[in-house]
């Protein structure tokens, strides 16, 4: 089954690690629903007072990032680090998956599509 995680904001700016395709992770996650009823898990690396209770565990298919609105393919999620600029070994950018091409954008959030093999995640 695929998971979609969104991954990004100032939790990811602060500690969060590259993702690329094809990577297996385990990612500790918030599960909240939004008013239209659709549920969502947000990766989560602190103690916010809410708790990550959710795991997603399996292979990295796809990522996506989200700028305005519109989801674009990336070829990986850099690290926060690489994203604000204090990564010495990463500039941070973000390229099309199949050209190659430097995109453009100035957000931070991404999808992260991942393939589990035992549902949408587990409890913890």
């Amino acid at each position: 089954m695929d998971v979609v995680v969104e991954v990004g904001g100032w939790e990811h700016d602060c500690c969060g690690e590259a993702v690329e395709r094809d990577q297996v992770v385990d990612l500790r996650c918030i599960r909240w629903t939004d008013p239209a009823g659709r549920v969502h898990l947000v990766e989560s690396h602190h103690d916010t007072g809410v708790h990550a209770g959710e795991r997603v565990r399996g292979r990295v298919v796809d990522l996506h990032v989200v700028e305005d609105g519109v989801a674009r393919e990336v070829l990986r999620v850099p690290s926060g680090q690489a994203l604000t600029g204090w990564d010495p070994h990463d500039d941070g950018h973000l390229e099309a998956p199949w050209t190659g091409e430097v995109l453009t954008a100035r957000a931070g959030e991404f999808l992260v599509t991942v393939r589990t093999a035992d549902g949408p995640g587990t409890r913890v």
